[in-house]
């Protein structure tokens, strides 16, 4: 019996060592809409790459509302936001706002990428990222896992970090964009 409670625990400690090396969580998440610093300048002049295999970096969008996502193809969380990300692009379009969504898995290439998007029926912008751009949101958020998001206002400061998903965080995210957009 004593041999099961330590199999048993062992594979609850593997499971879980698993659940955070990949990143992905449901439901936990903090934002905060106080006074933030200028976005880091690695996460604003980091070379980024489009999925026509151009590049861009977000210092260039300097004047419009972002909100940067980093996300992956089989992360369940991060798909169930995406709705609330393609309806976000919808309504502030206008205004200057754009959502860029930055797939953080290396091994995903731009045809799954693609392919991905168009079942999706994503609406904004899609790159991807690699680990040392992961690793600058880590720092901020302190949380090695996807979704994450940051808005940043048309100076380049944050305005909201985000980690993880669930209805309450999408719900504090749609109103850190509608604040910054209309600031």
């Amino acid at each position: 019996m004593k041999r099961f409670y330590i199999k048993f625990g062992f594979l609850v400690v593997s499971i879980s060592g698993v659940l955070l090396l990949a990143g992905c969580q449901k439901g936990k998440g903090e934002s905060s809409t106080g006074e933030f610093p200028p976005a880091p300048q690695a996460v604003m002049t980091a070379e980024l790459k489009g999925l026509d295999g151009s590049t861009f970096k977000l210092e260039d969008k300097k004047g419009k509302v972002l909100l940067v996502n980093l996300w992956a193809t089989w992360c369940g969380p991060c798909r169930a936001e995406m709705p609330e990300l393609i309806a976000l692009q919808d309504k502030y379009r206008d205004q200057g706002f754009e959502v860029i969504g930055l797939d953080t898995d290396e091994n995903e290439t731009p045809e799954q990428i693609k392919e991905f998007v168009e079942d999706m029926k994503l609406n904004y912008t899609i790159g991807m990222t690699d680990q040392k751009f992961f690793n600058e949101f880590v720092k901020l958020t302190r949380q090695p896992a996807i979704p994450q998001s940051m808005i940043i206002n048309r100076e380049g400061k944050m305005t909201g970090l985000f980690t993880g998903s669930g209805e309450q965080l999408l719900e504090k995210l749609k109103k850190t964009v509608e604040k910054t957009v209309t600031e």
